[in-house]
């Protein structure tokens, strides 16, 4: 389990404890109007969506510290809110030890983290004095936002129509800590050299000027520089978002109440060997990004910033209506508390008013997820490790031997020579082009670890040139930085550095990384960074990035750096020949979406970590970054088969599908199971492989608009409160597809709960269930996955069992309509090449299937491009095979044959198979060889509908 000596508790961390000390006696002396902080109003000034102002701090013996302050009215309606500190920005500071450190507030994370889209301030917003302590901003759509800016103490109040909805520093827990010089306490002429006492009490300053924690001392040579600020989500009931920890999916409060946690949220990126559930502990990686959602309106608050930080959480009930969130003991308020190391204070806001519209203005501006190749979303098999390309060749024939499709096998670190990253193993990998030839047979792909600690080693080159060319991480000293990691005294490559990451890049060319095609991809772990014999196992906040910055200011975002130059460099691996590249990442921070896949790091081969998978997972799509899933059967341990094919099942909806496990385990590659394992862990494979339009259409989505790709129920069912706290169900994109993995040892049900009033039916045999927040129980023996399709939907997929993803591309569809309750059905497929950009120049096809009036279409809903003709002309023999209607009316039963229309083709007829109710289990029917081309324009025209209800 994981060692918490080697962690920090909010309490071994000077910052965090001086908050949460600050907030408490707020809290219990002056309260809110006893915050030190007060807007200047002779200082403020409003232009074209913008206010600039200072703050003033005063101080105790009332000298004032000036703190420059923008707010920035978006024109999406996002707000921005930015505090910065004169004397730092200036460089009116001394620094300690002859550090050579930026003097400066790290003011950098927006570069990596914001695309630059939603940036422009509305121009149109409009500013207004209420009086001498107030001043109002309106804006976002018809001005229907305002901000209330309340001069002392500075509070900032955002009000969506006639609803607050967010306020920051309500509670008066602001804290900007300033530059001082250090002053040393005069010391007695005696042996003993006693300090002398003052008359004042002072305060501790026991971690401003330097702090030690795990044998090692931080020596700060800038002193106490934090930033905090209470920010509450007034009305809100649940909070979501702080990807990545292992608790609930709405977060749980941190500072008292039953089963909650008793420390802050912490974000701090480090390698944590087997962790722990249910836990506010600090992941692999941060987003600090939270969604707070009530019934009638979502908000998101995005707080960027790449230290180090903490948040609090604390709910309190208040008011005497029990209707207004449906909660008996009045209004909620969740009151959180933000900290951070150093950097500056940089807040936006949401006012959404839903979850969609929050995940896309979330989505605008740090990126929507990339758009995978195809066999990205397929799935991955991997171990670490396999031990020779041999071995790899054997694993690979034996998946086709059981006819197990996979598209993507894996090594782990013991592929190369001595632990040199760009190197092959010449005993044990003696010849990888052949085995990437096999791979590229049946159009698999080869995936490599390369990770950013590079072996400090005479003689290898990728070494010495990072050396000598300077691009490594430096020490306080200013000298390189030498560490441990895999392959022992190791430097790191500094990639915040222009010139580490061009010469990065080059690595990755087939002439330099020989041994390499095009079929082989990236696994970028331990970018933390991983430092096994440093402070938290990662490196000293004191270490020196390019434009020396400190490690302590850039931390959390180290690791998209580096995954950020992986991607470029395989993006230019050879000119001419542009591929989408796939790198997966651990660490990762806001902005990692645009760039790489994630994967929730060293789990445990046991149930708990399975079930605690599911609201993980989720909570990524909350956090704007939906391409993420666990290690399938866990990477520590040796699952039981019952549990082995469980997670199959529960992977097979990951977005990221990957099999791992760990150098001691046994091998478990799903035909090691025996039977009946190894057939229902390919029952599930095979699910997902049919299913792969219907998650390319779900990866599109999130592409464009920002959206998760596997959906909790309060973002689809936003109205509905019962269903605000329930991580263990899910939708797949806007499928209608409702999933519930089983996570517990020998269940042979699950609790499945509905929230709206559709009719859902079982995807495998139609069996009906009713909605209307209703929780039926579901049929779940060990070889079937429950899943539900709600009433409503088109499902597209592909049925044909092939051996890899690329060997389906010119494959038929079926399409499976689920009929509502009104007897209409609507859907979306998104196809293209599946490997190229192509389809930014319009190679692609986007269609809306509608069902209504008896009659089902294909709608063109895509924009031409130059390359739009010639795609679609490729596209011609790819046909719909089948059209499968659930929940169809009775009146179909008296026909055979329907009506099909394509284009200028004229009409022609198609065989209908109509199956009658039958107990349970809604009737449906089967439209076979259509002809219709899946890119063009069509109809099918199915028996008129009696104006009689569809049986139900």
């Amino acid at each position: 389990m994981v060692k918490h000596h080697d962690f920090k508790r909010c309490e071994q961390s000077g910052f965090c404890t001086r908050n949460r000390a600050l907030a408490d006696s707020v809290s219990t002396k002056g309260g809110p109007e006893s915050s030190p902080y007060r807007l200047d109003a002779t200082s403020v000034k409003f232009k074209n969506g913008q206010l600039d102002a200072f703050i003033t701090k005063t101080l105790a013996d009332n000298d004032a510290v000036k703190l420059p302050l923008t707010i920035s009215f978006l024109e999406r309606g996002n707000v921005r809110v930015t505090i910065d500190e004169e004397k730092r920005r200036k460089g009116e500071i001394e620094l300690r030890h002859g550090s050579v450190a930026r003097k400066e507030r790290y003011n950098e994370a927006g570069v990596w983290a914001l695309t630059g889209a939603g940036l422009q301030s509305q121009k149109t917003a409009t500013f207004k004095r209420v009086s001498d302590n107030i001043v109002e901003v309106s804006w976002g759509p018809d001005n229907g936002f305002k901000a209330i800016i309340q001069h002392a103490p500075f509070r900032i109040e955002f009000w969506s129509g006639d609803e607050k909805q967010v306020v920051f520093n309500g509670q008066g827990f602001m804290n900007i800590e300033h530059w001082r010089p250090k002053i040393d306490k005069p010391v007695a002429a005696d042996e003993n050299n006693t300090e002398v006492d003052s008359a004042e009490p002072a305060e501790d300053q026991s971690t401003w000027w330097e702090e030690n924690f795990g044998g090692n001392t931080d020596s700060k040579p800038r002193g106490p520089e934090s930033v905090a600020m209470d920010i509450t989500f007034a009305g809100y009931g649940h909070v979501y978002g702080l990807a990545e920890h292992t608790g609930p999916l709405s977060l749980k409060e941190t500072r008292g109440g039953d089963g909650n946690f008793d420390q802050p949220y912490r974000m701090y990126n480090s390698d944590i060997f087997e962790y722990e559930l249910d836990s506010p502990m600090t992941l692999y990686g941060s987003i600090p990004f939270m969604q707070a959602h009530r019934k009638g309106s979502t908000v998101g608050v995005f707080w960027l910033n790449a230290a180090e930080t903490w948040v609090d959480i604390v709910k309190t009930k208040h008011g005497a209506n029990p209707l207004t969130l449906g909660l008996s003991g009045g209004v909620v308020d969740t009151h959180t508390h933000w900290m951070s190391e150093s950097g500056l204070l940089d807040v936006f806001v949401m006012l959404g008013p839903t979850p969609k519209d929050v995940a896309k203005s979330y989505g605008e501006l740090t990126g929507y997820t990339q758009l995978p190749a195809t066999f990205a979303i397929a799935y991955h098999q991997c171990r670490w490790n396999y031990v020779s390309d041999e071995d790899v060749k054997d694993v690979d024939r034996k998946f086709d031997k059981f006819n197990i499709p996979y598209d993507v096998i894996w090594l782990d670190i013991e592929y190369t020579d001595d632990k040199q990253y760009f190197t092959w193993d010449p005993l044990t990998f003696p010849d990888p082009i052949s085995m990437e030839k096999q791979l590229d047979e049946t159009e698999r792909k080869l995936v490599v670890i390369i990770d950013p600690h590079i072996k400090n080693k005479d003689g290898y080159v990728v070494g010495q040139e990072l050396k000598s060319k300077g691009l490594a991480v430096k020490n306080k000293e200013n000298n390189i930085f030498e560490g441990w990691c895999w392959p022992g005294s190791s430097y790191w490559i500094d990639t915040l550095n222009p010139a580490a990451r061009a010469w990065w890049k080059g690595l990755f060319s087939f002439d330099k990384f020989k041994g390499t095609m095009s079929n082989v991809w990236l696994w970028n772990d331990m970018n933390e960074p991983s430092v096994f014999n440093g402070p938290e196992i990662t490196m000293p906040r004191d270490n020196i990035h390019h434009g020396n910055w400190e490690q302590r200011d850039v931390h959390n975002l180290y690791g998209m750096t580096f995954h950020n130059a992986t991607y470029q460099g395989l993006l230019e691996r050879k000119k001419g020949e542009v591929r989408r590249p796939f790198v997966l990442t651990r660490s990762f921070y806001a902005g990692s979406q645009r760039t790489a896949a994630m994967w929730t790091g060293d789990n445990q081969a046991s149930w708990s970590h399975l079930a605690a998978s599911l609201p993980m997972v989720l909570n990524q799509g909350v956090s704007g970054f939906p391409f993420g899933g666990a290690d399938v059967g866990g990477f520590f341990g040796n699952p039981s088969k019952e549990l082995q094919t469980r997670w199959y099942q529960a992977g097979a909806f990951y977005p990221f599908f990957r099999g791992h496990a760990h150098i001691d385990t046994r091998r478990r590659e799903p035909y090691m199971l025996g039977e009946p394992y190894t057939t229902i862990m390919t029952k599930a494979l095979r699910l997902r492989y049919a299913l792969l339009p219907a998650w390319y259409t779900a990866f599109h989505e999130a592409s464009t608009d920002g959206y998760p790709i596997i959906r909790s129920q309060y973002f689809m069912h936003p109205e509905d409160e019962k269903g605000y706290a329930i991580d263990d169900q899910f939708y797949l994109g806007s499928t209608g597809l409702l999933v519930k993995p089983v996570t517990a040892e020998g269940a042979e049900s699950v609790d499945i709960y509905l929230s709206d009033e559709e009719k859902y039916f079982d995807y495998f045999d139609y069996t009906i269930y009713s909605g209307g927040s209703k929780t039926h129980k579901v049929d779940a023996p060990l070889d079937r996955i429950p899943i539900l399709m709600q009433g409503g939907h088109v499902i597209p997929r592909k049925d044909r069992p092939r051996k890899s993803s690329g060997l389906m591309k010119w494959d038929p569809y079926t399409l499976v309509v689920v009929l509502n309750k009104k007897g209409e059905a609507e859907g979306t497929l998104y196809v293209d090449d599946g490997e190229t950009f192509d389809y930014q120049q319009g190679a692609y096809i986007h269609r809306r299937f509608t069902l209504s009036d008896g009659v089902l279409k294909s709608i063109d809903i895509g924009t031409k491009g130059s390359k739009t003709a010639s795609y679609l002309k490729s596209m011609t023999d790819v046909k719909v095979e089948k059209v499968i209607v659930v929940n169809a009316p009775n009146d179909w039963s008296a026909t055979n044959e329907v009506t099909v229309a394509e284009g200028d083709k004229g009409t022609s007829t198609a065989d209908l198979t109509f199956h009658a109710a039958s107990g349970h289990k809604a009737a449906w029917a089967v439209v076979r060889s259509p002809g219709v081309c899946i890119g063009s324009a069509w109809s099918i025209t199915f028996p008129r509908i009696s104006s009689q209800k569809i049986d139900l």
